[in-house]
């Protein structure tokens, strides 16, 4: 098994059953829904597929709803601009209909005009997902100029970045709202929020969801340069984080973004945060059968740094083959996992007791070679603190309810597979867990095993205790 979760996008070319069932057999463990793009009956009908996929193969699939958020996009241009070096361009605060005034002088507007008025002197706008730099000159009550300082073709409704300003926009916008609250209807599983600056932009989020009693993981989407510098604060208030290195090359100098990645994959895995590295990690399989020797190091570059899941965008919504697109990346994750730093028992601090707990079990699971790990947990939270010690044995979570079982699809190494009543009684706990187990064919009488759980049962962060069980333990249990 794969310890290293794969998150694929769906789109046209997967939005069938057949194909969606054979990236799950592939190695998919969550698809995302890009509320970019499509209506909400489009992703209702795409939820209801995987649904039906995930239940007739027996699998468990998360469901990833990826928030637009405020995208920054030029207004519309009379005619495509073939920019040069040294044009002016002229960002007008008032609605305009972009086009060239003179020779080497062309006027445009934006969606959020707002931002213009906070801009300085000498700070750069960037254009059509970067490509086209502008400095800007000097401003007035009426526009902002700014000097053009590559070669490019501008088009209408291309992405604009300000990597040297702090915009302080809202990132849910009534879009973000009506779609958040299809998100709570249908009962996904996690929350991608895009653009997050700070941690207020998470709050906003979760006193949505508090406000309709909805408990969904959210994922913080770090792609702008103080979401990197407000890193630490971000991480303490999300449930995950995502690496989305698309918009984070533009904000932050491009040859930064693999030192950035690899800090906040640390800095995630010390907090016992599941982390997503995302976007163009196998891009030419958009548009061919084979994936280039770079992307492939890219993926596993990211599974050796410690990443819980990897992420298929363009290559699985809209590539030519989406089932191939998983093969290889499954395959590069199982290689790269032959070589795996696992048991990272040095490289944390403990945060509270069940650190402890779960570290001391990764250390037995290591010291016995145990086949598994088995954590009976209710929030989900020991089977994550004990993912962060990246143990070589695989962790069967044995969970109270679908949801916690649900938000461990996307955490490394974690098989969220045993769904247990709660009981009163500790023993009759362990002894439906074990019988589970072994009716699911998870547990075998001739195998070793460490259990964790807690006692009182069903109460988050209650995990205390650590069984070795071999035969005569899983005899006793069952009988």
């Amino acid at each position: 098994m794969k310890k290293t979760k794969i998150v694929a996008t769906v789109g046209p070319a997967s939005e069938d059953i057949s194909t969606i069932k054979e990236m799950i057999l592939k190695g998919v463990n969550v698809f995302r829904l890009n509320f970019s793009h499509g209506t909400h009956d489009y992703h209702k009908k795409n939820l209801n597929i995987i649904k039906k996929a995930s239940k007739e193969l027996g699998v468990r699939i998360g469901i990833l709803q990826d928030i637009s958020g405020p995208k920054i996009r030029t207004h519309e241009l009379k005619n495509p601009f073939e920019l040069k070096t040294g044009d002016r361009l002229d960002f007008y605060k008032q609605k305009i209909l972009g086009e060239q005034i003179s020779e080497n002088h062309y006027k445009i507007s934006i969606n959020h005009p707002e931002i213009l008025s906070i801009l300085k002197n000498d700070e750069y706008v960037y254009l059509y997902d970067g490509s086209i730099r502008a400095k800007v000159k000097q401003s007035n009550n009426e526009f902002i100029q700014t000097v053009i300082e590559n070669d490019g073709v501008l088009n209408s409704n291309k992405g604009v970045n300000f990597p040297n300003t702090k915009i302080n926009i809202d990132v849910i916008t009534q879009k973000d709202k009506d779609d958040l609250l299809w998100g709570i209807k249908n009962e996904v599983d996690f929350l991608a929020i895009s653009f997050v600056q700070n941690a207020h932009d998470i709050n906003d989020v979760k006193e949505i969801l508090d406000a309709h009693k909805a408990k969904i993981a959210i994922f913080a989407k770090i792609e702008k340069f103080d979401a990197v510098e407000n890193i630490d604060e971000i991480i303490r208030i999300s449930d995950g984080i995502m690496v989305a290195r698309g918009d984070l090359g533009i904000e932050v100098p491009y040859y930064r973004v693999p030192t950035i990645q690899k800090q906040i994959i640390h800095k995630a895995n010390e907090a016992g945060k599941p982390v997503i590295t995302a976007t163009q990690m196998l891009f030419s399989l958009a548009k061919t059968k084979n994936a280039t020797r770079a992307e492939i190091s890219d993926v596993a570059n990211a599974v050796l740094d410690g990443t819980d899941a990897v992420m298929l965008s363009e290559e699985s919504a809209i590539g030519i083959d989406p089932i191939n697109a998983v093969d290889i990346m499954s395959k590069t994750i199982l290689e790269s996992e032959k070589s795996y730093p696992y048991n990272k028992f040095s490289n944390f601090s403990y945060h509270d007791d069940t650190d402890i707990i779960t570290r001391s079990s990764t250390y037995l699971a290591r010291d016995l070679e145990t086949d598994s790990i088995i954590a009976l947990t209710s929030s989900g939270k020991s089977a994550i603190k004990m993912s962060r010690y990246r143990p070589k044995a695989p962790i069967i979570a044995a969970a109270h309810s679908e949801k916690t079982l649900n938000f461990l699809s996307i955490v490394w190494g974690v098989m969220p597979l045993i769904l247990v009543e709660k009981e009163n009684d500790l023993t009759s706990l362990l002894k439906n867990t074990i019988k589970k187990g072994v009716e699911a064919q998870l547990i075998k009488k001739d195998k070793t095993y460490i259990l964790t759980a807690g006692f009182p049962t069903g109460v988050e962060g209650s995990s205390n205790l650590i069984r070795i069980l071999k035969k005569d333990q899983i005899e006793y249990y069952l009988t």
